[in-house]
């Protein structure tokens, strides 16, 4: 009894010795103590996983056990402890008792509270003991670490793959199960990942969040908006192995090392030509469906690639965005804007094997070899022409 009314009392007469935090009962002083000093005296039997107090071993003991004694009677869903439950059922209550003192913001859980007022406070209590960053939240810290550990805990049970946070192998796993739980409201297309949906929904509504302190262009996506910002920076943060090229995207790293290791992991299911890159699978697929997905709001006209339309409107818009530095003449593609450079560079990057004599664009190469080969096919008709590169029966 004695027990029970401390908890309505303000009266916490147990203090921690090494951060003066004070409690109310003498056990969770305890409990709290093994903080600092790393003490885990609970093993769990399954696994050797250990524990600072018997509470948490006996909930993480209900993991390999499969038990779930407690029951919503909203959903039937069955939790491993009691409260797990009433944090659940306040998911269909709608019931958030923590307010925050700053803002009035309301919480269903205690601990989203304490994390959510250090944004108020600016208060980063928790460093890594590696790189010395500092951390609004004790979690945050912990999933940090495992980035200089390279400790991955969380095993795919379909393909044994680990991963190093928990999120990342429940998103994961959807690959294999084919999940996708967040639906948007406006056209009701799924994805895997709340933050995908996010993103797609601002598609529809044409919010851009993200804007740009250099130009003040604005973005849907932050990770666009972190892309662009390196073209004013030039910081190009991922590296080639191979040749020490440098690149603003992970992603355009990846897909460059491919021209090095000649990997083509993207197959077609119709005549299984392999591709370096997904969209140009996807571009090749569309030959074979006869599928065209992009039209021009101009005249009509219908294209297999979203970069064909692109091109296309242009010659309605007479947009030419690509600019000459030496003579200012402007192109409406930069394939067009690059050959014309060579002019004023000299650069002659296509080579004849035959007699190495250089040329400025391929077209011209290819005309040139057929110097090299025979001009007509002996029994042809006049003018009929091999193929540049073919070679001719004597």
């Amino acid at each position: 009894m004695s027990v029970h009314l401390k908890k309505h009392s303000s009266e916490k007469p147990f203090e921690c010795s090494y951060c003066k935090k004070k409690f109310t009962h003498k056990q969770t002083l305890t409990e709290h103590v093994r903080i600092h000093t790393g003490e885990k005296p609970f093993e769990c039997n399954f696994c050797k996983k250990r524990f600072t107090s018997k509470r948490y071993l006996t909930l993480h003991v209900k993991i390999h056990t499969g038990e779930k004694p407690f029951e919503c009677n909203f959903c039937k869903k069955r939790l491993t402890s009691k409260r797990y439950l009433t944090l659940h059922v306040r998911i269909h209550t709608g019931e958030k008792p923590f307010e925050c003192s700053y803002c009035e913001k309301k919480f269903t859980r205690k601990q989203s509270l304490t994390k959510h007022v250090r944004i108020h406070a600016a208060k980063k209590p928790f460093e890594c003991s590696y790189c010395k960053k500092k951390f609004t939240h004790k979690q945050t810290l912990t999933e940090h670490v495992r980035i200089h550990t390279g400790e991955k805990l969380f095993e795919c049970n379909y393909c044994k793959k680990n991963f190093t946070h928990k999120h990342q192998l429940i998103v994961h796993v959807r690959i294999h199960t084919g999940e996708k739980p967040f639906e948007c409201s406006y056209c009701k297309k799924r994805f895997t990942q709340k933050h995908s949906l996010n993103g797609h929904v601002r598609i529809h509504t044409g919010e851009k969040l993200f804007e740009c302190n250099y130009c003040k262009k604005n973005f849907t996506h932050k990770h666009h908006l972190t892309v662009h910002v390196r073209l004013h920076t030039d910081k190009k943060p991922f590296e080639c192995n191979y040749c020490k090229k440098r690149f603003t995207q992970k992603h355009g790293l990846i897909k460059h090392v491919r021209i090095h290791t000649g990997e083509k992991p993207f197959e077609c299911r119709y005549c299984k030509k392999k591709f370096t890159h997904k969209h140009s699978l996807n571009g090749h697929v569309r030959i074979h469906t006869g599928e065209k997905l992009f039209e021009c709001n101009y005249c009509k006209k219908n294209f297999t690639h979203k970069h064909h339309l692109t091109v296309h409107v242009r010659l309605h818009t007479d947009k030419k965005p690509f600019e000459c530095n030496y003579c200012k003449k402007r192109f409406t593609q930069k394939h067009g804007l690059i050959k014309h450079v060579r002019i004023h560079t000299g650069e002659k990057p296509f080579e004849c094997s035959y007699c190495k004599k250089r040329f400025t664009i391929k077209e011209n190469l290819i005309k040139h070899v057929r110097i090299h080969t025979p001009t007509y096919i002996r029994g042809g008709s006049r003018g009929s022409r091999p193929h540049p590169f073919a070679s001719v029966a004597p």
